[in-house]
């Protein structure tokens, strides 16, 4: 389970980066919609054993697996791609049209996977409408309402802290889905993602791509949530702040640390190995 160097993990970032810009559509939507359902399944377990438990952590400590099997099938998920595909963009081994590209298809297909989700797990749990009081569906209601009405009530202030919330979380997620190219291990890559993954989960801090599962399936439990609701007071500015703290934070502190540092480094070195070999002529 040998570790893999820094340097080498940006340039596997720099890979995987050019990768997800040149996807093709057709695939870009089918491993988004697959991400959007998976996180769907990873927020409904983490709820389950919360309510079972009574405590949130034990909630938190089961949801990384939906993340494990995204990042082991080479699925999309835009959240991590906010940090590695600008890093490709950085290294000239992807145009910018390219990476906005991937964004927009992957962020269609987060949702129409995620609101899949919602719709059979909603028919599954409820028994087609026929139980109103099941536990998880509860439990997803308010959080739906508090992501959404919650930040609302907070006017002008919930903007900021909603979107404060976002750049916390994805600063775990984008290192999530670098800390898997740390190690060639498969058991080493699961507990790697686990960690950082299990922080941002754990503390309540805003995903995109759950809140695309979270808040339709409130919607369709019969909060009173508009569209107007979800998208104003939620998801643009969890998008945006994830995507501030993905290129920032992850994508180009790492880049410049290692990437640059590594340059320069080769640089100096060939300088000093030319200027030695002309005085020994």
């Amino acid at each position: 389970m040998a570790i893999v160097n820094p340097s080498q993990v940006v340039e596997t970032m720099i890979l995987a980066g050019e990768v997800k810009a040149k996807l093709s559509v057709k695939d870009m939507l089918i491993r988004g919609s697959l991400s959007g359902a998976l996180l769907g399944f990873g927020t409904t377990l983490a709820f389950t054993a919360e309510v079972q438990t009574g405590l949130g952590i034990v909630g938190a400590l089961f949801f990384p697996a939906a993340f494990v099997i995204i990042i082991l099938l080479g699925l999309e998920l835009v959240t991590g791609s906010f940090a590695l595909i600008p890093v490709a963009v950085m290294a000239k081994k992807a145009s910018t049209a390219q990476m906005l590209k991937n964004w927009i298809w992957v962020i269609i297909g987060h949702v129409l996977g995620a609101f899949l989700y919602a719709i059979l797990y909603i028919i599954a749990v409820t028994q087609l409408g026929h139980t109103a009081n099941h536990s998880v569906a509860a439990k997803i209601l308010a959080v739906a309402e508090a992501k959404t009405l919650g930040y609302k009530s907070l006017g002008s202030d919930g903007f900021l802290v909603v979107f404060v919330k976002a750049v916390l979380c994805n600063w775990m997620v984008t290192l999530g889905a670098v800390m898997a190219m740390t190690t060639k291990s498969v058991i080493g890559k699961i507990a790697a993602m686990w960690l950082p993954i299990l922080i941002f989960f754990a503390q309540g801090f805003e995903h995109a791509v759950v809140n695309m599962f979270v808040i339709p399936a409130g919607m369709i439990l019969g909060g009173d949530i508009t569209i107007t609701d979800w998208w104003i007071w939620n998801q643009i500015p969890v998008l945006i702040g994830n995507l501030v703290s993905g290129v920032l934070f992850t994508g180009m502190t790492l880049y410049y640390t290692h990437k640059q540092t590594e340059s320069k480094n080769i640089l100096e070195l060939h300088e000093t190995t030319t200027a030695r070999h002309s005085i020994q002529q």
